[in-house]
């Protein structure tokens, strides 16, 4: 099992290779959930996540050769970017429903992508059947572990007083090698993973006591839709993490839209999940040290403008709602009059006059508007009964 010295020696192997991420302070997190956050950017390494510390740790030692690993995107251009830097050859095995912001990166550090299967565990197995190869796995190996426990080592060096991290757990990798570098440095700090409801083989695995198998649903938080830990984390994690938390879609979209608005940091998904868990455990954590391991922030830029509308329907940023009205002059001004009056911005609006379920001489309004929070939406929808206005929030 790995140890603390294994740790130590993987920070002295991949020093020259890797950025020491900063831990920074969050004024606006710590007076939104009344804790200390700090935050761990490791959405700020190379490649954009964590994962070419494991990389390089596996592959340092390597003279020439050529490598093959499975990956959903992280890990893959972990691979890909350590073994151009060693001059090894890569191949890399990635589910067809990876996200191509992720694909087309590996392929720009240099590897060779292959796209095999729908999900991870089809990508793993190709792998491994490519004997010719050396393989490198995402999660399951002492010295991967190893190599993702130097973010906890840079954590403690920090903050040796931290009271909890939080930290997503996929494959189980990143927390088994920070549970093992924090809890021999500061055996008192709380190590709780993260993972998506979407995604739960570690939770059931903990609840369980034994290794438990889950297909992933699709979730936000693709670098994390794992269907079963690995052997040595699962060791790892049940002697060393104290909890796992769960946490929905709404909450990974709304803290990739914080971390975007307080912070300008760009998060994935699987990044954003340790910010959801304490944002929904708030009183939980009150008046604790907390550091938030970012783990990515290699988001498909093709559907971040769907998580930022979902984070703020979400937070009631903006609000869907829909009033019956006569279908007559004047009607449709006494609706958007209230709303101006609320100062409310309308962004769209939808009339439906065909309806099956209206009356003759009725009409369906969808309004779309901004507001300033779910209070300012709830005040909105207040007046606009008070008004006698049938109204119904989507």
């Amino acid at each position: 099992m790995v140890n603390i010295q294994d740790i130590q020696n993987a920070l002295e192997n991949i020093r020259p290779f890797i950025h020491k991420t900063p831990l920074i302070y969050s004024n606006s997190f710590s007076r939104l959930t009344g804790a200390e956050v700090f935050i761990k950017a490791e959405n700020l390494q190379k490649t954009g996540s964590f994962k070419v510390r494991g990389a390089f740790n596996k592959m340092s030692g390597f003279k020439g050769g050529k490598v093959i690993a499975a990956s959903m995107g992280n890990h893959a251009q972990g691979v890909a970017f350590a073994a151009g830097a060693l001059g090894i050859k890569a191949k890399i095995v990635m589910p067809t429903t990876a996200p191509i912001v992720k694909e087309e990166a590996t392929r720009n550090y240099g590897a060779e992508v292959v796209l095999h299967g729908e999900g991870f565990r089809d990508a793993l197995n190709y792998a491994l059947s490519q004997k010719e190869y050396t393989f490198i796995h995402a999660f399951d190996d002492e010295k991967i572990i190893a190599g993702q426990g130097t973010i906890g080592l840079e954590i403690i060096e920090e903050i040796k007083d931290i009271d909890c991290i939080l930290v997503p757990v996929g494959g189980g990798g990143l927390v088994s090698g920070i549970a093992v570098a924090v809890k021999a440095l500061s055996s008192k700090t709380e190590i709780i993973g993260v993972q998506a409801e979407a995604a739960t083989s570690a939770y059931l695995s903990i609840r369980k006591d034994e290794i438990t198998e889950k297909p992933p649903s699709p979730t936000l938080a693709d670098g994390i839709a794992i269907s079963r830990v690995g052997n040595l984390t699962w060791q790892i994690m049940n002697k060393y993490i104290d909890d796992i938390i769960l946490v929905d879609e709404d909450s990974i979209a709304m803290a990739i839209l914080l971390f975007l608005e307080r912070k300008k940091l760009v998060v994935e998904g699987a990044g954003a999940v340790a910010l959801a868990a304490l944002i929904k455990n708030m009183e939980r954590f009150k008046g604790k040290k907390v550091a938030l391991v970012v783990s990515g922030g290699n988001i498909d830029f093709t559907v971040i403008d769907k998580i930022i509308l979902k984070g703020l329907v979400t937070s009631g940023r903006i609000g869907v709602f829909e009033v019956v009205i006569d279908d007559v002059p004047g009607a449709f001004y006494s609706v958007t009059e209230i709303i101006a009056c609320c100062r409310s911005n309308v962004l769209n609006v939808v009339h439906d006059r065909a309806a099956g379920d209206l009356p003759i001489g009725k009409t369906r309004v969808v309004f779309t508007v901004e507001a300033r929070g779910k209070e300012h939406l709830e005040a909105i929808l207040s007046n606009l009964k008070t008004k006698g206005i049938e109204v119904r929030k989507r």
